[in-house]
């Protein structure tokens, strides 16, 4: 039997979406008010899901102490008050979009899970925009 466990977490971040390979200009055209050279923050809500087996003997998919603890040490402590483009060395190539930070955290947590687990990130940046990855 399959269920799924979901932890939410939340963390600050300052960010700046550009391409260093692009004009001003490009990057106001695409980025808009995101690519302000001053960064701007956003409170982001993170929601980390896990489905796998229930283990017959502790009725648990994960021990969610176990999860709460992963988020907090590989997410909350590397992002939370940091401003990603500059503080978090993922972003130091990596445009720090919802997407790219989705995948960022999917592969800090992965490695940390049981193989047979699958991971969801649902990360929101605003509370009506947000991104969901699973490793696809």
């Amino acid at each position: 039997m399959k269920a799924t466990v979901s932890r939410k977490a939340h963390f600050n971040a300052a960010h700046r979406l550009f391409n260093k390979n692009w004009s001003f200009e490009k990057n106001d055209a695409v980025f808009g008010k995101c690519n302000n050279p001053n960064y701007h923050g956003h409170n982001y809500e993170l929601i980390v899901s896990v489905t796998g087996e229930i283990n017959e003997e502790t009725g648990f998919v994960i021990d969610v102490a176990i999860l709460k603890e992963l988020i907090e040490v590989e997410i909350e402590a590397a992002f939370d008050h940091k401003n990603l483009n500059l503080e978090v060395p993922e972003f130091e190539s990596l445009n720090p979009t919802a997407e790219n930070i989705a995948v960022v955290i999917y592969n800090k947590l992965k490695p940390k899970l049981d193989a047979a687990l699958e991971l969801e990130i649902t990360l929101y940046e605003t509370p009506r925009n947000f991104v969901r990855y699973s490793g696809d």
